[in-house]
């Protein structure tokens, strides 16, 4: 791993899900330069993929399978925890939000993909993108 890889949120990840938007080919494009996720970021997808994009599980775990196989996987520790915490508290984001952002930290990327907190943000080095957004807006 290292530290010019990014991190993926799982509400970048999802978008795979979607034939309508042209954002699972940009998410596509993004995936095969390699990057970051957490156990939390399995979770998050599998439990969105099943209940609001309505996916079965043998479908659900092919997205999950391929997520394992190709890209790096942060395990969620005690110490991610913690600092997820802290960095919630100290930048106002919601608990998962610090989480995440924990984990991409302890992981040493220096950018996380992601459309739930603001782009340019920059927590402690690492900064938030939304790999959606056109320069400009």
């Amino acid at each position: 791993m290292s530290a010019s890889e990014p991190f993926f949120d799982s509400n970048i990840l999802i978008y795979l899900t979607d034939t309508d938007s042209g954002k699972a080919e940009q998410t596509e494009a993004l995936l095969a330069e390699g990057g970051t996720i957490s156990v939390q970021v399995l979770n998050e997808f599998a439990n969105v993929a099943l209940r609001k994009v309505r996916l079965s599980w043998p479908e659900t775990r092919e997205f999950l399978d391929t997520f394992r196989a190709t890209l790096e996987i942060m395990h969620l520790t005690l110490e991610t925890h913690e600092r997820g915490l802290d960095l919630a508290e100290r930048y106002q984001l919601s608990v998962y939000d610090g989480t995440i952002v924990a984990a991409a930290q302890l992981a040493g990327c220096k950018t996380l993909y992601s459309e739930d907190m603001h782009d340019g943000l920059v927590i402690d080095g690492l900064t938030v993108r939304n790999p959606y957004r056109a320069d400009g807006d």
